[in-house]
């Protein structure tokens, strides 16, 4: 398994995510955290696109609203990428689309078998944790029904064993939220990772790294 998860797109190591790849190729671009803000998901969108092509990567948005309750489809496409980028936005509205379309189930099957490289910040790396509870600090879980069609979910992907705390001592987050979700997963002794948008947590098969910029 190849996961790249980051506080704010590459943090401060894109040549990191590179060496799991092997030479950039075509990726998938996993844009449906946003989906709440559909007046700023077009720019979204091309706000990862632009970073991602100026990296050498080919990059082709995938809308998981397109695959609601067609997994199998969703499947044949991805094995079509050596990698996936799911950006930031808000966590439970991107964990409700993994559900709808089967993301939930497919992409961690795929990632067992090594077939393509996860690479996801902020929403898109605190979704593979075991559960999303503490970052309603952060993310609305009232965003979800509106957008979805479905309620909250509070359960992560599981693909990694802690709680993300991403954009600490962010000017994204003016207002301290992440560390407020810090100091709540300290006071409750619930393991996790903190990082600041320079910093990247690197899994590579067995190994497992916390990289700080």
């Amino acid at each position: 398994m190849r996961l790249f998860l980051a506080s704010y797109r590459f943090g401060g190591f894109a040549d990191r995510l590179a060496g799991l790849v092997g030479t950039p190729g075509r990726v998938a671009v996993i844009p449906n955290a946003c989906d709440a803000w559909p007046d700023a998901w077009a720019s979204a969108v091309t706000s990862d696109v632009k970073p991602l092509e100026q990296q050498g990567y080919s990059p082709d948005v995938l809308d998981l609203r397109e695959y609601a309750g067609q997994p199998e489809r969703l499947e044949r496409h991805l094995r079509e990428f050596p990698m996936v980028w799911v950006r930031g936005g808000n966590t439970f509205v991107l964990r409700a689309q993994f559900a709808r379309s089967g993301a939930d189930s497919v992409l961690p099957a795929l990632l067992r078998e090594d077939a393509l490289v996860y690479a996801g910040y902020s929403a898109g790396a605190c979704l593979l944790g075991p559960d999303l509870h503490g970052l309603e600090t952060m993310d609305d879980p009232a965003e979800v029904l509106p957008a979805t069609g479905i309620e909250p979910q509070w359960d992560g992907l599981g693909l990694v064993d802690r709680r993300l705390v991403v954009h600490l001592d962010s000017p994204t987050d003016p207002d301290g939220d992440s560390a407020a979700m810090l100091d709540r997963c300290i006071a409750d002794g619930i393991p996790h990772w903190a990082l600041t948008d320079n910093d990247v947590v690197l899994v590579d098969g067995d190994r497992t790294e916390v990289l700080r910029g």
